[in-house]
């Protein structure tokens, strides 16, 4: 693969944009551009990496990195990258890149004997296409399943079929989850000292309110 993205040409466009992210965002974060890690030529084969090191970078790597992908993202769309090409440039930190894909050979290749003990597909959680590709090369050479990519915008992701299963069409959306309540915060519909807002006691009539005292 022909190096597109360079250090010494696209370096100091991508350093410009993320200082004046990072600062406006106010985030404790330094970064160094590299050439491309081929480590896993199979998987990704850059030509520019990414590295960020500094106090906020567990903020770039919660929820699986998904801050570090976004920033990765809109520096791809500021550099007006065909969608092709996002693989040539690589967003990393405390090595996630290098750690994420043996977890998803790891998760393919068990996804994989699954079902060919169930003899059903297995579906996993909606992924980037950079992760689905993972998945992919992963069981390219296991002739007793496929895996395809299945779903629509963020619900996209891989499907691995028994070989001899006609691909299933119309695959129904996965279930979004609920972001925990923040820490601190009351049960949706309670006040103050448990009381439900609409003046009844928790499980009471509504409008019924604190016992009144009679006089004494």
């Amino acid at each position: 693969m022909s190096v597109r993205y360079s250090v010494h040409e696209t370096g100091p466009r991508i350093e410009q944009f993320l200082h004046q992210t990072i600062a406006a965002a106010g985030f404790r974060l330094g970064f160094q551009l590299e050439p491309g890690d081929h480590s896993h030529p199979d998987f990704e084969n850059p030509d520019l990496l990414v590295k960020f090191q500094g106090e906020d970078v567990d903020l770039l790597l919660a929820n699986r990195a998904e801050l570090l992908l976004a920033l990765e993202l809109v520096t791809q769309e500021m550099l007006r990258m065909h969608s092709d090409d996002h693989s040539r440039i690589s967003f990393d930190a405390n090595d996630y890149r290098a750690l994420r894909i043996e977890e998803l050979r790891a998760s393919a290749l068990a996804a994989a004997e699954k079902v060919k003990h169930t003899g059903n597909y297995f579906r996993f959680n909606p992924m980037n296409s950079r992760e689905r590709r993972i998945i992919h090369i992963a069981l390219r050479n296991d002739h007793d399943v496929r895996s395809e990519s299945a779903g629509v915008g963020p619900q996209r992701g891989c499907v691995i079929y028994p070989a001899s299963m006609p691909s299933i069409p119309d695959l129904p959306p996965l279930p979004v989850p609920r972001p925990p309540p923040p820490p601190g915060s009351r049960p949706e519909g309670r006040g103050e000292r448990g009381f439900d807002r609409r003046g009844g006691r928790p499980g009471g009539r509504p409008g019924s309110g604190p016992p009144r005292r009679g006089p004494r």
